[in-house]
């Protein structure tokens, strides 16, 4: 399944000169392993037909791509396809700047997507705006080989039974039984969904610009509280607690024995425990008594912008289909952990006959936590401002890590701030009717 990037090279090399009926540029916001394997996949597409041509420009982050994406398209100089991340959905959806991947390409049987990832990116009547590329969601990791040291033969599977091993942990030397960065994401957002909790009203602002925030009222924050308590019984550890200063460095490294962390960590953990530890991948944790829920999709999806020609369009086309492809979703999913988006790739992951090999291990778990029973409170978070919403939310908890409030007050705080936000973003929408 390894695409040499080599090989596609040469054979670009071979065409080179040739005429394409369109010459197209993605614009991605990753780096690192990720960005290598889109970089692969885009080569890869430019290899295998010379019809079309996709240039891949990488822009460093989510935000800065977004900011710079809807810049160009003001200046009508932006690209045919874009990288958008979860969190900037609403904020994509009413730019008018983009066209729904689902008229585009209206053969494509898009019900074969992963309900959770196909939800976060649909309308209120389910029309797909993007396609869903580098989906993640999150996991929980072990180092099996430390908890064994402490006398743990069972994988943790609730959170009681996860304090229950980090006190053992604790006991037996350990200094970092479990790890989070306490980031939004993995906190409130995807707490929320598998427990089947609101984060804002009118199902999460799917129903209306008028929604307002409610996780100050929700068994999120009891949760939230309860990290509190177990950071101070030195039972969990944040970046700053670490010697490494990042909960999956820390991880990584063996520093810490537990972390909830996205399926797209997957891939340079077990890299690092390479012939070291033994890791495990799971669902992440439930409180006992809660019926589990789907967890959102994180990540990104790829919107086709308008404004281009009927050329180009058919070659944003053509790549979406390339990426679309079975072979192409494992080979991303092996390079990088992040989940298959269309449920027949586990089918075709089975017939390889490498369904166990390590490196699709976050393919099938990721897609059972995101195919979990959904409500209308876990489809999505259809939000404005919600990028800085994000920030607000990280800002007042860091203050209750700190022992500076306590988390309540700081979620009270962050749902004033969050409201605020969502009030300026429904003026600035003023009479728009949500799609």
């Amino acid at each position: 399944m390894k695409i040499s990037v080599l090989v596609a090279a040469t054979a670009l090399a071979t065409c080179a000169g040739a005429a394409h009926a369109a010459d197209i540029e993605f614009w991605y916001g990753n780096t690192g392993n990720v960005e290598t394997a889109i970089k692969a996949q885009c080569d890869a597409f430019n290899a295998a037909q010379s019809e079309h041509r996709v240039t891949c420009v990488g822009q460093g982050s989510y935000e800065v791509g977004m900011q710079k994406a809807i810049a160009a398209y003001r200046a009508k100089n932006h690209p045919v396809l874009i990288q958008f991340f979860d969190a900037g959905t609403l904020d994509l959806l009413l730019s008018g700047a983009v066209v729904p991947v689902q008229d585009v390409l209206p053969d494509v049987n898009w019900n074969n997507y992963i309900a959770g990832a196909r939800s976060y990116y649909e309308t209120s009547n389910g029309k797909l705006y993007s396609q869903p590329y580098n989906s993640s969601t999150l996991l929980f990791y072990t180092n099996k080989t430390e908890l064994e040291k402490a006398g743990i033969s069972k994988t943790p599977v609730t959170w009681e039974e996860i304090i229950e091993a980090a006190r053992k942990l604790k006991a037996a030397g350990h200094a970092c039984p479990f790890v989070t960065d306490g980031d939004t994401w993995r906190v409130l957002e995807q707490f929320s969904a598998r427990h089947g909790l609101p984060i804002a009203s009118k199902h999460n602002g799917y129903d209306g610009l008028d929604a307002e925030y409610v996780f100050n009222t929700t068994f999120a924050a009891k949760h939230l509280a309860n990290l509190v308590e177990w950071r101070k019984e030195g039972l969990v550890k944040l970046n700053a607690d670490t010697k490494a200063g990042n909960y999956t460095a820390a991880f990584n490294a063996g520093e810490c024995a537990m972390m909830e962390g996205s399926s797209g960590s997957y891939a340079a953990s077990a890299k690092a425990f390479e012939g070291k530890y033994e890791i495990t991948v799971g669902m992440a944790p439930m409180y006992q008594g809660y019926e589990r829920h789907n967890t959102f999709v994180g990540g990104a999806s790829i919107y086709i912008m308008k404004g281009h020609d009927k050329a180009e369009i058919e070659g944003a086309k053509a790549f979406l289909d390339f990426l679309r492809r079975p072979q192409q979703q494992m080979f991303f999913t092996a390079a990088t952990g992040y989940v298959p988006v269309t449920n027949d790739v586990l089918d075709v992951i089975a017939e390889s006959g490498e369904a166990d090999s390590p490196k699709y291990a976050t393919a099938a778990i990721g897609i059972e936590s995101m195919n979990q029973p959904r409500t209308p409170d876990t489809r999505g978070i259809r939000l404005g401002f919600y990028v800085q919403f994000r920030e607000v939310f990280m800002e007042e908890t860091q203050k209750a890590f700190a022992g500076q409030q306590t988390m309540q007050v700081a979620l009270d705080s962050a749902k004033k701030r969050g409201d605020e936000l969502l009030r300026r973003f429904e003026q600035t929408y003023k009479g728009a009717k949500l799609p």
